[in-house]
């Protein structure tokens, strides 16, 4: 969700400041130049400009920056106010949007929860409910926080007696999270107040007392959306006492890149630590006995070869899921007195379908996979065999599935691109699923149809490409095509529901998702077949699905727009810089454009395992190679492009797009914009409220149907 445009580009920028202020006006587009600094670093012997430096610099405290966001965002709101059917869309993608949405609900205690959005509310608000058809009362409206909707409910966990709720707040997007504590009958707020939490649970003890959690130190002033967060620790808060009394239960001062996932057992006898160094699934494990006061954690697993997610546990033996001999996933078992890898014990085989993940509900192993990007569901059980398959009205995307092991009942949702979601109630006991709920969106799926495709990538590989569009399409190379995607972090894209999606599908747009490798869809050497020094197959990939369905008449170039956010963002800036005339258009959103430099801002070094780092000489190479930033080339025609990001997005620093967009307003050459659209108390895209994406996506389809030349239809 993305865009650039740029009017008429600068030859080139200035290496000081224009005397007549900080920035000089190009007469013809009114489209601000960029001071350039003399910045050389160097990487391995090699010399690296990157004249646009001070553009990493935090808009919120620096002055020039904040002046150079408002300027960029003048150019972009003015181009964007001539186009004649903004408003158009955004009214009808107001309409679409102004429906109930529920989240499937979930058993709390003796009572239900679930999430509602009456249609246009900036924030969903939480409910509770004795009994499913009987009246839910309010638990938490975070519309209450702020005017503008900006603060969200972000993170919530229930204490076992349903007496606490633990919950995170948002505030503008940010990553950083500050956490409360509800009394559930009395709605009474807590003086308890935890700040700094970042990428982290509460994890309750069952006797209700307390929780454990993990945390940063405070950041220096003015650090707080660009430090590295390193010397994570893993605390525990008793309810009722000041954070500054939590008890520090564990910390590594001579590994501080480790970060810490707490779980406690259903019985409550052991604390599982779950230790990650960056975004691969590869674990350390220590477990503690919470029935010794002063005992150690004991380490488990030593090493971060492999995935250990811990699913639940029978005494001392405890349930895995891991990557271990099996690159498509297994559930096995490691017994306290006997944890050596000879004497592991398989529960559930590796499958060709991978697994994405278990859960354990009703005694049973509640396992997702995926058949060629699509849902599957199996229940086994604990010893590994098989009961059941979950029947599902066709390809598409089920989600949900939680609970207890005590519980007999689950809630699941299932959408796919043209059929919205609904939620149905699962009787584990009998297998039987109950439509509980059906989503009122005005859209009709018979209109519309969505198909899978492959096609072959430039090595040979066979990708899967979802495309959804308008029933009786005609393939004369001339339809608006919008082609998504992502590629990376072992994540999977399936078929999914999207109010955005849905405007684009009515506008008559052909809307389309390839798999492309560094995902998850084919297990981890699908993933690893795109990441590190393969990352050039995902590129590979992607171009290759731009060829296809212009081989295949569905587009032609001139038509066709691709846009990918973050991970995808990096995506989409390589891919216009390496096949700059195969797109009319371009939306790349808060995208990863610097690849030598994002290991050193906030997140970002935790994305070393994915990407490499320009630190590594060989790996320096590779990035090098495809950095968005670094292979922009002066003179050439780029396409249409906004580039879209947030200025308190501390996941991917905005100065990576700005970056991006001031090197690509300078090299150029051609009539097609070139913009950049920053956000106000925005982050990297979780809590914003509703007006903020409807006014988003309005942008954005307004300006695809400019740059493709659209006729509504």
């Amino acid at each position: 969700m993305s865009r650039i445009v740029s009017g008429l580009l600068l030859g080139m920028s200035l290496m000081t400041l224009p005397t007549n202020g900080l920035f000089a006006e190009d007469p013809a587009f009114d489209y601000p130049k960029t001071r350039k600094v003399e910045q050389t670093d160097l990487y391995h012997g090699t010399k690296v400009e990157d004249p646009y430096r001070w553009l990493e610099n935090d808009v919120r405290e620096d002055e020039e920056v904040a002046e150079w966001v408002a300027a960029q965002n003048k150019v972009t709101d003015a181009y964007l106010a001539d186009i004649p059917a903004r408003e158009q869309i955004r009214e009808e993608l107001t309409e679409l949007w102004n429906y109930e949405k529920f989240s499937a609900p979930y058993k709390v205690g003796s009572s239900y929860v679930f999430s509602k959005n009456d249609g246009l509310q900036n924030q969903s608000v939480l409910y509770i409910t004795d009994t499913l058809d009987g009246d839910a009362e309010v638990l938490i409206d975070p519309n209450k926080w702020s005017d503008d909707g900006t603060v969200a409910l972000a993170g919530m966990s229930f204490s076992d007696d349903g007496r606490y709720l633990a919950y995170g707040i948002q505030d503008a997007g940010s990553d950083w999270r500050t956490w409360r504590v509800m009394d559930i009958e009395t709605r009474e707020i807590l003086d308890d107040k935890l700040e700094w939490l970042k990428f982290t649970s509460a994890e309750w003890t069952p006797d209700s007392k307390g929780f454990f959690y993990g945390r940063f130190a405070e950041p220096e002033e003015g650090e707080a959306f660009q430090s590295l967060n390193l010397n994570h620790k893993l605390y525990y808060h008793r309810i009722g006492t000041p954070q500054s009394e939590d008890v520090l239960v564990y910390e590594r001062p001579d590994e501080p890149e480790w970060g810490f996932g707490p779980s406690v057992t259903d019985e409550g006898r052991y604390l599982i630590i779950t230790v990650w160094k960056g975004t691969a699934d590869k674990y350390r494990v220590f477990v503690k006995d919470l029935h010794e006061p002063y005992g150690i954690p004991i380490e488990l697993i030593g090493h971060f070869d492999n995935e250990y997610s811990f699913l639940g546990n029978d005494g001392e033996r405890f349930y895995f899921k891991t990557d271990l001999d099996a690159p498509n996933k297994r559930v096995i078992a490691i017994n306290l007195r006997k944890p050596q890898p000879e004497n592991y014990e398989e529960i559930i085989p590796e499958s060709p379908e991978p697994i994405e993940s278990v859960g354990l509900v009703a005694n049973m192993f509640v396992v997702d996979l995926l058949k060629d990007a699509s849902t599957q569901v199996k229940m086994y059980s604990t010893d590994g065999k098989l009961i059941r398959e979950v029947d599902f009205p066709g390809i598409g995307t089920a989600s949900g599935f939680g609970g207890k092991r005590t519980d007999i009942e689950t809630f699941y949702s299932f959408a796919s691109f043209t059929t919205p979601p609904s939620i149905y109630r699962y009787n584990m006991i009998t297998g039987e699923s109950e439509l509980f709920r059906r989503s009122g969106v005005d859209f009709d799926s018979e209109n519309y149809e969505t198909k899978q495709v492959f096609f072959e990538s430039k090595d040979g590989t066979r990708v899967p490409m979802f495309i959804a569009h308008k029933k009786g399409l005609k393939l004369d190379g001339n339809n608006p095509t919008l082609l998504y995607a992502y590629g990376g972090f072992n994540i999977s894209l399936t078929p999914y529901f999207s109010i955005s999606r849905a405007q684009w599908l009515k506008m008559g747009g052909v809307f389309c998702v390839p798999n492309l490798r560094g995902g998850g869809e084919y297990g981890e050497a699908w993933h690893q077949g795109g990441m590190i020094h393969n990352k050039q197959n995902v590129f590979d990939d992607f171009i290759a699905a731009a060829e296809w369905l212009i081989d295949n008449k569905y587009t032609n170039s001139d038509k066709l727009a691709i846009q990918g956010g973050s991970n995808g963002g990096l995506l989409v800036g390589a891919c216009i810089t390496q096949r700059p005339e195969l797109y009319a258009a371009a939306l790349p959103a808060v995208g990863v454009m610097d690849m030598l430099r994002f290991q050193k801002f906030t997140a970002g070094r935790y994305w070393v395992d994915e990407y490499g780092s320009s630190d590594d000489a060989e790996q320096f190479e590779t990035l090098y190679k495809y950095s968005p930033y670094h292979n922009l080339k002066d003179g050439t025609e780029y396409p249409s492009t906004m580039v879209t990001t947030a200025d308190t997005d501390d996941r991917v620093v905005p100065g990576h797009s700005f970056k991006f967009a001031a090197r690509l307003q300078e090299a150029h050459e051609g009539d097609d914009p070139v913009l950049i659209r920053i956000e106000t108390k925005a982050g990297h895209g979780s809590g914003k409220p509703t007006s903020k994406q409807i006014e988003e996506i309005a942008d954005l389809w307004a300006f695809l149907v400019k740059e493709l030349d659209m006729q509504i239809k």
